[in-house]
């Protein structure tokens, strides 16, 4: 094993994306997660994914020993409170209230380890009136002003193509947890992080919240732009498009001159950051008429050149051939005996002395590792064992 993390244990409980990506982010750095499965299917993750052969799974899992057992049951929770004794952080997804039903409430697991820190990721939060409502994702971002701001003025709100509202929870819980880890290092006391899928959003939303406080401005969706920022956008090329960043005063200059533009870095119309603004839609429409005569590899390298922030628009046969994503290693390979060479993006942040890694592939089985853990950390026998699998508890 290696990581920062290395040496802490972590039992994920909960499914699907929130709960386990968290998770994975642990796992990533060292820690050795313990997943818990319900007997039967598993977490539903096993079968999401697009295309013929989903492959969530080899991502979200990896890192993981998966164990099964049946929470509903008086004896799995029980083993769950064995396991979450001798572990260093517990993550869940749960509906709040699920862990009291169940009598894993943090005031029963830090009884018998007071060191535990509890990450609970919920739609809602553990308080407030809205607590005991089922939450996704998409609600998150409803909420959180994410759907508001996504898209073009004239149509419905939009959602980005994956679920960030549960990846950003899931990231700021595993943040959390570090925090937590932190004060624990100081006072041998774990404690809970809450972490709620519309706060989550809400962090990431900049300054929606304070114009209005500060003006009564009223932020709304701009499609590929942002209002006053210019030039930033996506520009059509001959044979694609490409993304400019020139926003900044001496970007612009160095852009002017590159195009054959140099007299707009003083022209009064484009010369400071807000003339710029205020003509977003003329700058960008003379911006397209020079990328439309050339290609996404002629823009990008004349752009490079210059030092003007550029790039082309990647989908993921590009990513894997890129170098750049080859020499800092960004794309993880896996050689799967059904899927079979799975890429996925490698662990991340890197760091320089500790450097995280992916140790073990995703459990292809529910309860892959049962016998495995439950013997060794709870040093339950055979004929225990087999009695837990007769009972249905694993």
């Amino acid at each position: 094993m290696s990581g920062p993390l290395e040496g802490l244990r972590v039992i994920e409980m909960g499914s699907l994306i929130a709960g386990p990506f968290c998770g994975q982010l642990m796992g990533d750095m060292g820690a050795d997660v313990i997943k818990i499965e319900a007997p039967g299917d598993g977490d539903p993750m096993r079968q999401w994914g697009q295309g013929p052969k989903p492959a969530w799974w080899r991502v979200i899992a990896r890192n993981k020993r998966s164990v099964s057992l049946d929470l509903r049951k008086p004896r799995g929770q029980e083993i769950a409170r064995e396991l979450v004794a001798k572990a260093d952080i517990l993550v869940e997804n749960f509906r709040p209230g699920t862990l009291e039903k169940w009598g894993i409430a943090p005031e029963a697991l830090h009884a018998i380890n007071p060191g535990l820190i509890i990450v609970r990721v919920s739609g809602y939060g553990q308080t407030g009136p809205y607590a005991d409502r089922a939450g996704f994702g998409l609600v998150g971002e409803a909420m959180g002003g994410w759907r508001y701001l996504v898209g073009e003025p004239d149509r419905p709100p939009a959602r980005m193509g994956i679920s960030i509202g549960d990846t950003l929870a899931a990231s700021y819980g595993c943040m959390g947890a570090l925090a937590a880890l932190h004060h624990r290092e100081k006072t041998g006391r774990g404690q809970v992080v809450d972490s709620a899928l519309y706060e989550a959003v809400l962090q990431v939303t900049e300054s929606l919240l304070s114009d209005y406080g500060a003006s009564g401005h009223m932020r709304t969706r701009s499609g590929s732009v942002l209002p006053g920022i210019a030039p930033s956008n996506a520009y059509p090329c001959s044979d694609g498009d490409i993304v400019i960043g020139a926003n900044q005063d001496k970007v612009f200059a160095r852009f002017a001159e590159t195009i054959g533009k140099g007299e707009w870095a003083e022209d009064p119309r484009y010369k400071t950051h807000h003339a710029r603004g205020e003509r977003q839609d003329e700058l960008d429409g003379m911006i397209s008429d020079w990328t439309r005569l050339r290609t996404v590899a002629e823009v990008d390298a004349i752009m490079s050149e210059a030092g003007v922030p550029a790039g082309p628009i990647y989908r993921p046969d590009k990513m894997v051939t890129d170098p750049q994503f080859v020499a800092r290693e960004a794309i993880h390979w896996e050689d799967h005996p059904s899927l079979g060479r799975v890429p996925m993006p490698n662990v991340f942040p890197k760091l320089s002395r500790t450097p995280g890694d992916i140790r073990r592939p995703a459990p292809d089985a529910v309860g892959q590792h049962t016998d495995e853990v439950l013997s060794s950390v709870l040093g339950l026998s055979s004929a225990a064992l087999a009695e837990l699998r007769s009972e249905g508890v694993i």
